[in-house]
């Protein structure tokens, strides 16, 4: 069933999907097949039965990644493939940013979730006074300073928030240019249960609203979720970005993803928190990565995966039980 409520910021209900294939962000090959088996399994089928018209952009298209991928002179200190990563983060920015511009919903299919920072800081260059709600298992905060892995995947809220910009790479001089960048009271996680000692220290001193499994254990998901829209959005009118990593969900759920942790939120918590802001009629964009398909143990996992990024991105277009 299709939600009766409108979405303040979409009134014409226009989807524009922008494919996002992307493996350079980490070590994992498979990733970048996760749009095409989202779209195999039905997910612009899924746009039109909620009431929504879509187009596909494939700003990765043509590109040769895997040579980016191959290439060994693509280092920065300890951060791997800076270049691949600032270019594919580049484009799906641009084409973010001309999604919003035409007032279309972009809901954006990874891929690993480098292209995080595209996505939020097309999102805060066209909404300044926008929230942003980030479900994962991990913080994704390291600065090129503090990642231990070098995977740059594990960074994008940073440089979104041009954390650390002293010791960045230069390929990403392009995110010094724009001229807003995420504040650290634009951001909440939900989910959170693998968090490194420098990226809780950065939390903590930037004050950034973040929930654990703890506070969803303590408070619940409903609690969790007001709380979330609060910090990011104090007035209720304000659009809130969603960028999901699947692996936010429990791997017995969703198998076929990169960085799974255990612990973490059942497949109804995970889909109601974005039922829950489609609600709220202010649900302004949704990411949607790490679906691996390669890594599930059986052909099961994988389906079990993909369909559960399906069903996330169902709910924020307005699916509900009854």
């Amino acid at each position: 069933m299709t939600i009766e409520s409108d979405y303040k910021f979409f009134p014409e209900r226009k989807v524009t999907v922008i494919r996002a294939p992307f493996n350079g962000g980490q070590g994992k090959l498979g990733v970048e097949l996760g749009p095409e088996r989202m779209i195999e399994y039905g997910l612009l089928d899924d746009i039109k039965e909620q009431g929504w018209s879509y187009e596909v952009k494939d700003p990765l298209k043509g590109s040769d990644w895997n040579a980016m991928r191959n290439d060994s002179s693509d280092v920065y200190n300890n951060c791997k493939r800076p270049h691949m990563v600032s270019e594919c983060c580049q484009k799906i920015f641009e084409t973010s940013t001309e999604a919003r511009r035409k007032k279309t919903f972009p809901i954006t299919i990874g891929g690993d979730h480098s292209i995080g920072m595209s996505t939020l800081l097309a999102f805060v260059n066209s909404h300044p006074d926008g929230g942003i709600i980030w479900v994962d298992a991990h913080t994704d905060i390291n600065t090129p300073s503090s990642t231990e892995s070098g995977n740059l995947h594990g960074c994008p809220v940073a440089f979104a928030m041009g954390l650390d910009q002293e010791h960045w790479p230069s390929h990403f001089d392009w995110i010094k240019q724009l001229k807003h960048l995420v504040k650290p009271s634009q951001i909440a996680y939900i989910g959170l249960r693998d968090v490194d000692k420098g990226e809780r220290k950065i939390l903590k001193e930037l004050g950034i609203a973040a929930f654990s499994m703890h506070h969803v254990d303590k408070y619940g998901i409903n609690e969790v979720v007001q709380r979330a829209m609060k910090a990011v959005n104090p007035s209720g009118e304000a659009p809130i970005h969603v960028s999901y990593d699947v692996d936010g969900i429990d791997p017995q759920y969703v198998a076929a993803t990169g960085t799974p942790v255990r612990g973490g939120l059942t497949l109804r918590e995970g889909l109601f928190i974005v039922e829950e802001l489609a609600a709220s009629g202010v649900l302004a964009g949704l990411d949607i990565v790490e679906v691996n398909p390669s890594l599930g143990a059986t052909e099961m996992h994988m389906v079990d995966t993909v369909n559960a990024g399906l069903s996330i991105s169902r709910c924020a277009l307005g699916e509900t039980i009854l």
